[in-house]
This record gives structure tokens, C-alpha cells and sequence, in this order.
């Protein structure tokens, strides 16, 4: 587990443009049951790929799409261990990846970014593929 004090900026990085952080499994399990349309839910992480890649690509996907996700999303890898359980369980059959981005319609997994898919691209090519996700299911 990392300390509070590492994650925050990570953390508030996504929050701050208004992502919902999900601390337990409890939270992720009701909004992701519970909620209609379209949830874009981002495992962050420590890593850099998620600082360099991930957290801005999905910043600029959402504030450039002219389609966008009912609800913006997200749990820490490393640090809220139930919440990020409980979020994998509804990746499956992916395997655990940090970071990752999920698109969820009405609950149910539409479309899912792996890690693999995230190293050694720019945040441009992500948020242009997002793009192209939300416009499909969004």
C-alpha cells in the first residue's frame, strides 16, 4: 500500500476534473449495479504510464468528445485494495491491469483498455481512441 500523501495529487489529479473516486467495494459494486447509461471507470496507479499516459489521455478524451460517459469513474490501484477488487471483478475475463480503463453501459462491460494498451503511447493516442469508444457507446 502507498501512502496518502504520495497518492493525493494522483488522486486529485482525476478528481478535480470530476471523477468520482470509489474507496470500497461497497461503492463500486452499488454505482456500477445501480446506475444507467454509461460509467468510465480508470484503475489509476503510481506508475508512469498512468501519470504520463493514462490520467491526461482520459482528460483530454472527456473534454474533447463531443459524446461523454454519464459518470466519470475511478479507483487506486495499490492503495484501495477492495475497491480495485471489487471494480476487477467486473472486468472479467481481463486479468488485473494498473492502469486500465473501463467502459461500462448500464452496468455491464463494454469496452476495456489494458495496461499493455496504455505503455509506450501518448496520452493523444489514448484520448483519441476513447474518443472513438465513446462515440460508439456513448
Amino acid at each position: 500500500m502507498y501512502p496518502e500523501e504520495l497518492v493525493a495529487p494522483m488522486r486529485a489529479d482525476l478528481t478535480s476534473v470530476g471523477f468520482q473516486e470509489f474507496k470500497t467495494a461497497d461503492a463500486v459494486e452499488q454505482h456500477l449495479t445501480d446506475h444507467k447509461g454509461t460509467t468510465l471507470l480508470v484503475v489509476n496507479s503510481v506508475c508512469g504510464c498512468a501519470a504520463g499516459a493514462a490520467r491526461p489521455g482520459v482528460k483530454m478524451a472527456v473534454e474533447n468528445s463531443a459524446k461523454k460517459p454519464t459518470n466519470l469513474a475511478t479507483v487506486f490501484a495499490g492503495v484501495d485494495a477492495e475497491a480495485v477488487q471489487k471494480a476487477r471483478e467486473f472486468t472479467l475475463p481481463y486479468p488485473p491491469s494498473s492502469p486500465s480503463i473501463a467502459l461500462f453501459k448500464d452496468g455491464e462491460l463494454a469496452h476495456f483498455v489494458e495496461r499493455h494498451h496504455i505503455e509506450g503511447r501518448s496520452a493523444e493516442m489514448i484520448a483519441d481512441h476513447l474518443v472513438q469508444v465513446f462515440d460508439e457507446f456513448c
